[in-house]
């Protein structure tokens, strides 16, 4: 069986880690000078190398050449995914005390350490604050946020960075040139750009791309964006020009186009983005349809925020003129109580849009009395299982066509923020009749409708309104 490319062409040195210089030559420097901390802390978003320099890492401080096919029985590589107990912390502090095998030091390298839960974060606190004079640390995560500060403090923290585009298509290049995988340079970048800084996913899509063709044919542009449902780079440029034109017609040509040929709106909006950013510079007219482009993915109906966004930006612009002088200068020749006749009969226009806007609340309100949370949620958990997971946790207001999901934490308030959730709360309120909402997520829990009990939550700096039984 072939070897994954992005395995095969893993670091082995700190010498040969791409894109991280601003780490690798302090981590060199310091082992150099004999200089060994007890706890290192690697984060960064995923694919960048922090598994590898974690590897690269415990070898140098044992002064072993790295080499994956060996075991080294004094490096130790923990998943905090799967080992996030307590109990299996407990276990770790016993056999720290086990001095090393071969080596002079024992060496803990902990993956995702941000998934331990609480419990073993504070178990391991101690160990990582004064371990045996022979263990070291490596932890890694792509979320430092999650872990607490405790821990933090505790270790010497590395900030890995995404990967540029540059060097990612350099690194692309010389992998494909070993492995003789014709493509063209157009092909290369559009490789870097749609893996957004992860050196493991543009590796991952080259290898996935290059089983896909005739070892003797080339990886186009063209191949790319059919394999991975992306619009042509010519479809992007038309819909940029006819923004640019306000050529409304134009822009519902290409999105109806777009949609027949199965693009997600998510991706035709990444792709326009990364458009207008290398072209913002030289056309700074495109900063507000950029900022536009932000909340499409946001929306439970993408499709029609994009239409709404191009649309807007492509309207001709429209000069705002008061009354008096877009008025022609008439002379007045009607009696004092004509002109209060007049002014009678202009009045229904404002009842009349009145009693539209009150017919649209009270329509909203109907709504809102239908609503059935418990079919909500039982529709979400036969369907969409992660999304009821983190809804079933939730707390919910619906008022004036606002759907408020109050999750209690940062954490659910992330997960239904992301683009993977946010589209299906919108699907799932469709499938069980409710229609139009704008859907709010707020990482508290639901304020006390109670006056009295809402002022004391804000003088305890918050808190959760329970029922209580009378008996």
């Amino acid at each position: 069986m072939s070897k994954a490319l992005y395995r095969k062409y893993r670091s082995k040195t700190l010498d040969e880690v791409i894109g991280q210089k601003h780490i690798t030559d302090i981590l060199a420097r310091a082992i150099a000078g004999g200089r060994v901390s007890h706890a290192y802390l690697l984060t960064g978003p995923r694919g960048v190398g922090k598994t590898s320099v974690a590897r690269i890492l415990a070898h140098a401080i044992n002064g072993s050449t790295y080499d994956e096919k060996k075991t080294n029985l004094d490096i130790i590589e923990i998943d905090a995914a799967s080992n996030n107990g307590v109990e299996d912390v407990r276990d770790l502090r016993e056999k720290v005390q086990i001095a090393p095998v071969s080596a002079s030091k024992k060496i803990y390298i902990i993956d995702e350490v941000h998934m331990l839960s609480k419990a073993a974060f504070n178990a391991l606190l101690k160990t990582l604050e004064e371990p045996p004079e022979h263990v070291v640390f490596i932890l890694a995560t792509t979320n430092v946020e999650k872990l607490p500060a405790t821990i933090i403090s505790r270790t010497q923290r590395f900030s890995f960075r995404p990967i540029n585009v540059n060097d990612a298509v350099k690194h692309l290049a010389n992998i494909a040139k070993q492995e003789n995988i014709q493509i063209t340079d157009g092909a290369l970048r559009l490789i870097a750009v749609r893996s957004d800084g992860s050196f493991r996913d543009s590796i991952s899509l080259l290898d996935q791309l290059s089983s896909l063709v005739d070892p003797k044919k080339t990886i186009t542009e063209e191949l790319i964006e059919d394999t991975l449902g992306m619009a042509p780079t010519e479809v992007i440029n038309r819909i940029i020009e006819s923004v640019e034109n306000r050529n409304l017609a134009k822009i519902v040509e290409l999105l109806n186009s777009t949609s027949n040929d199965g693009i997600s709106p998510v991706v035709l909006v990444a792709q326009l983005t990364a458009s207008i950013c290398d072209q913002i510079a030289n056309k700074p007219q495109l900063i507000k349809l950029l900022d536009g482009l932000i909340d499409v993915a946001k929306s439970h109906q993408p499709q029609l925020k994009l239409l709404s966004v191009l649309g807007i930006a492509a309207s001709p612009k429209q000069t705002v003129k008061t009354v008096a002088l877009s008025t022609p200068i008439l002379e007045v020749s009607a009696t004092i109580a004509e002109l209060e006749k007049q002014a009678t009969k202009s009045k229904p226009t404002e009842n009349i849009v009145k009693k539209v806007i009150e017919r649209d609340i009270a329509a909203k309100k109907v709504k809102q009395a239908d609503f059935d949370w418990n079919k909500f949620i039982e529709y979400a958990r036969q369907n969409y299982v992660a999304l009821y997971s983190v809804l079933s946790k939730c707390n919910y207001q619906l008022e004036d066509g606002v759907f408020t999901l109050y999750t209690n934490s940062n954490f659910y308030k992330k997960k239904l923020d992301d683009t993977k959730y946010s589209p299906l709360i919108s699907k799932c309120l469709q499938e069980v009749g409710v229609y139009g909402l704008d859907i709010h997520t707020i990482p508290t829990a639901p304020p006390p409708k109670d006056v009295q009990a809402a002022a004391i939550a804000v003088i305890m700096g918050g808190g959760e309104e329970v029922s209580l039984d009378p008996a």
